[in-house]
């Protein structure tokens, strides 16, 4: 079952980091931190390049499509599943604009960002537990050793470089980016060494 340990340990990095942002806005909500802007927008992009671009259409394919072949069990689920992936880049520009009005400082730009933050973070937390809770227990039930060993291959390519799951193969050093992302983010949620910088 190494392709559930895979699916699973990339919903915790899309945690993570949904939890860092929380923490950030938090903190500076309260007066208690400055703005990185650089940080933030690793973030984001990090919420574009991997959940959006690589995850869920490996969900849909490796996950969705081979236990349609086995069952009908869950149908609308993965009905549901598959439409919130497919105006995923509605959701992620979104929030990619209101991190910009509120970067470029647009008047009641940080409220407006947490605003947007919060709708996207509600939404996965909602995504990400009809997954578990509905469809991989049933992925646990149909599989058979053939589609195991299908989703296995096909979640190992393009890994999530924060999940631990492999090299990354994409033209983007995503360990590089966050490993210097945790040396930048505040405590508790990094080393607080910050200010986040794009290039070495």
């Amino acid at each position: 079952m190494e392709a559930l340990s895979i699916i699973q340990d990339e919903h915790q990095s899309l945690a993570a980091i949904l939890h860092a942002i929380r923490h950030m806005n938090k903190e500076i909500g309260a007066g208690r931190l400055q703005p990185d802007f650089q940080l933030l927008r690793a973030m984001v992009h990090y919420l574009d390049a991997y959940p959006e671009k690589k995850h869920h259409p490996k969900e849909d394919r490796y996950l969705f499509a081979l236990l349609k072949k086995r069952t009908d069990e869950g149908a609308a689920a993965i009905e549901r599943l598959e439409k919130e992936h497919a105006v995923g880049d509605e959701r992620i520009k979104a929030l990619e604009a209101a991190l910009h009005q509120y970067a470029s400082g647009a008047r009641d730009g940080f409220d407006a960002f947490t605003q947007a933050f919060e709708r996207f973070a509600d939404f996965y937390r909602s995504h990400m537990m009809l997954e578990e809770r509905e469809v991989l227990p049933l992925v646990v039930k149909y599989f058979t050793a053939e589609d195991w060993a299908e989703a296995a291959a096909g979640f190992r390519d393009d890994p999530d470089p924060m999940g631990g799951t492999g090299e990354p193969t994409t033209h983007e050093d995503f360990q590089r980016i966050f490993s210097k992302l945790v040396a930048a983010a505040p405590a508790p949620i990094g080393l607080g060494a910050g200010p986040y910088r794009a290039e070495s």
